[in-house]
């Protein structure tokens, strides 16, 4: 009964044989093209520069093109010439105009390698799918140049006479822009961002700008990812930490030009509190360069939301047990007397002594002044326009674990004991792992945002600040997070933060395969594609896990990685060919990249190599085409049966 009532919409659209006959030998001929290239990011951390970069130039997978249409016909710096213009096509122009280049042959020659590019990669999508693409300005001319016209008897005269129009009437330089920004676009068909594009780095706000106008992408969140989030809701943990992390890593630009977000109530506040205190405990890293008069403000600001949020936290982990954070209720086993906090049997020394705003007898209250100022800084987050459009396109791009053509994308760990299974992990009650944990989690953090009840949209907030730092977070997955002990005891074993067993086990290749078989996936393809995971490669250690089941492409764009990591991480290319890792080398500027044409190097590992090209029908969309190929068959079969009638037209 509900097939035929299925079958009789399908009639709706597709009124007669003809018309379904037509739209499966369409869908069939989408089934055979070759898979589109999957492009796999993580762990951005605001470094707008290298994001901006890698995508463009899609991990090295635009340069592969250029290689492969012009081989040994091009030398390498023509060939690299070429990338530069690709990426950077505005300002490639605008340098070449000053260097006194004969433009109107270098426009010429130009307009001919990109028209040749833009055939090549067009070459694996459907003329419907490349007509979206194209800029609307020039769509129509740039489809008849990539299309080609076997009943043409003169092509090469057909071609050059559009050129030498496009030449005559000014319009080649925007010509170029529009062909290297196609090139661009059909390079990569869908990006996956796998975590934290948030903190360290300057400019988070310009990569969720850019992500926002990226054509096809997911989100999976990381931890800073949701620690915003939970800024965003109002969390006023999480509001606390955001600020934070702003000004310890010297990004209180963030906040102020990128968000608007007016810190002022925090700057009286520390003056007025702490004036006299310079805060050394708190200092800023920042580069030398940036190092100003505004440093021992930033450094007292630093110091003032730093006690507000142990206060803040300190409070949550008290009236939430079962998140597990007892650890972080430290402001109330301090003798302020002799100034030592104990921490397990021991007693530390505190490195700084003056907390003016902190009652021995009631560690975690407010003042009546702190109060304020999260009030006013917790207003000015909920109202944030931009920062309200951002957390909603996370929302709506975004999830904490896809599984996607067969692999599963998730960022942080698995929570796992020792032996191997999978951590129950409690939650407001009820205890759940593996998939069963991430789906609750997920249904909090929507409900943070979409509940109307109030109840439980506290406890998704209360679940967004889990996420970012709780031990059974999977986003998260250690000991503790020990900001209190890092910035305030001297003796390191105190920093500690043990990792989930899940880092261990990671190298057993049964690992792998009880996480893919709990979210469905089994057999020799699936893969688990994790980041937030560093890569020490100068130790020796490979991004490769439990025999090529588990791939780790922390993208290490954050500075202060590279030094320990000795590279600057890894991205993942997935194209119809196989699977390749690219170690990146760090990124130094963009004028650098377009003055000296330099790139990104890319060192390419192949993961896996595919003896037949994967098709579309090789992926989760070709799996629904061939879905949808079967039920019109089945309406054609209603036809000719008489079950159901022939539509006019």
């Amino acid at each position: 009964m509900e097939q035929n009532k299925y079958l009789e919409y399908l009639a709706e659209l597709y009124p007669t044989i003809e018309k379904a006959s037509t739209e499966i030998i369409n869908l069939q001929s989408i089934i055979n093209l070759p898979k589109g290239t999957e492009h796999f990011l993580s762990d951005i951390h605001g470094e707008y520069e290298a994001f901006s970069h890698v995508l463009k130039n899609g991990s090295g997978a635009v340069r592969k093109k250029i290689d492969d249409v012009f081989g040994h016909t091009l030398g390498t710096a023509e060939k690299r010439s070429v990338a530069t213009l690709i990426y950077y096509p505005r300002e490639k122009l605008e340098q070449l105009r000053q260097s006194g280049e004969d433009m109107q042959n270098w426009y010429r020659v130009t307009l001919y390698r990109l028209i040749e590019l833009c055939r090549v990669v067009s070459s694996k999508y459907t003329r419907s799918k490349v007509r979206k693409a194209l800029p609307q300005d020039y769509a129509y001319v740039i489809e008849e140049l990539i299309t080609e016209k076997p009943e043409l008897s003169d092509k090469e005269a057909y071609y050059e006479a559009i050129i030498q129009t496009i030449l005559d009437i000014g319009r080649a330089e925007p010509f170029i822009i529009a062909m290297a920004e196609l090139i661009q676009r059909l390079v990569v068909d869908h990006l996956h961002i796998i975590g934290d594009i948030f903190d360290r780095g300057p400019q988070p706000h310009r990569i969720m700008d850019c992500l926002m106008d990226y054509h096809s992408l997911d989100i999976q969140w990381g931890n800073h990812d949701v620690l915003w989030m939970g800024a965003a809701a109002g969390q006023q943990a999480c509001i606390a930490t955001v600020i934070r992390l702003c000004l310890r890593y010297g990004n209180l630009d963030i906040l102020e030009d990128g968000y608007g977000i007016n810190m002022l109530p925090l700057v009286t506040f520390a003056l007025e509190t702490y004036g006299d205190d310079d805060a050394a405990r708190f200092a800023i890293k920042t580069p030398e360069e940036k190092a100003d008069i505004s440093l021992a403000l930033q450094q007292r600001m630093h110091k003032a939301i730093s006690v507000i949020q142990f206060k803040i936290e300190g409070k949550l982990a008290m009236e939430n047990p079962e998140f597990g954070m007892d650890g972080r209720r430290l402001l109330e086993r301090i003798d302020y007397d002799t100034m030592q906090v104990k921490i397990g049997q021991k007693q530390y020394a505190l490195l700084d002594t003056i907390f003016p705003t902190i009652d021995p007898s009631d560690p975690y209250a407010l003042t009546e002044k702190e109060q304020n100022v999260m009030e006013r800084l917790t207003r000015a987050f909920k109202n944030c326009e931009k920062l309200q459009k951002h957390v909603k396109f996370l929302l709506k791009q975004g999830s904490l674990y896809k599984v996607y053509n067969g692999n599963l994308l998730y960022y942080g760990c698995m929570p796992m004991n020792g032996d191997g299974t999978l951590m129950e992990v409690p939650v407001y009650g009820t205890y759940y792992q593996g998939k069963e944990l991430y789906d609750v989690l997920e249904q909090y953090v929507r409900k943070a945002f979409f509940s109307m009840e109030d109840q439980e949209k506290e406890r998704g907030k209360h679940i967004l600040w889990f996420l970012w730092s709780a031990p059974g977070s999977p986003l998260y997955g250690r000991s503790q997070m020990a900001t209190f002990e890092r910035y305030l005891i001297e003796d390191k074993e105190t920093h500690r933060e043990v990792k989930n067993a899940y880092y261990t086990l990671l190298e057993r290749k049964e690992t792998a395969e009880l996480i893919l078989k709990e979210f469905g996936l089994e057999g020799d393809s699936p893969r688990i594609i994790n980041g937030h995971v560093p890569i020490h490669q100068k130790e020796g250690e490979s991004p490769v896990k439990c025999e090529g089941k588990v791939l780790i492409i922390d993208g290490g764009f954050s500075r202060p990685y590279h030094r320990e990591t000795g590279i600057a991480g890894y991205t993942l290319i997935y194209n119809s060919y196989g699977m390749s890792l690219a170690a990146h080398e760090p990124f130094e500027t963009t004028e650098i990249a377009i003055q000296e044409e330099t790139d990104i190097v890319s060192h390419q590992i192949a993961v896996s190599y595919n003896q037949k090209r994967k098709t579309v029908g090789d992926t989760d969309n070709g799996k629904q085409l061939l879905k949808k190929i079967a039920e019109l068959k089945e309406l054609i079969g209603a036809y000719r049966s008489g079950t159901i009638k022939e539509r006019g037209n």
